[in-house]
């Protein structure tokens, strides 16, 4: 196994380091191997931090997903966040979320309020 002490630079040193994390992953906690698994794995997470950061969650799809996990209706939201026209406009990206609703749906839904405060974009009025 090959032995990585400096952070991780390139796109060979990623894909080497993620084939060292695979043949390290069944590693027990607390064994020279474990710790080697929890150290390549710090430095990979570094790397992809820098080289691919994830996109802010958009709250649309993250209110859509828990109602798809939730097996739940629009007419579901309408206690959280109001009528049914309400709950349309906001699912169709024509009224943004506000903070009265963003609470209600972060403490129901349980959808951490940082994924809904973030930007998303509003479609115009046709």
């Amino acid at each position: 196994m090959p032995r990585r002490e400096k952070p991780i630079k390139t796109d060979t040193d990623f894909r080497a380091a993620l084939a060292e994390i695979e043949g390290l992953w069944d590693a027990e906690p607390d064994t020279s191997e474990g710790d080697r698994l929890d150290l390549v794995m710090t430095l990979v997470e570094a790397y992809e931090r820098r080289h691919h950061p994830m996109p802010p969650a958009d709250p649309i799809a993250a209110i859509e997903f828990m109602m798809e996990q939730r097996g739940m209706t629009r007419a579901d939201l309408e206690p959280i966040i109001g009528s049914s026209g309400r709950v349309s406009e906001v699912l169709n990206r024509r009224r943004a979320l506000s903070l009265s609703m963003i609470r209600r749906l972060s403490e129901e839904l349980r959808i951490p309020p940082e994924i809904l405060i973030q930007p998303y974009e509003l479609m115009r009025a046709a």
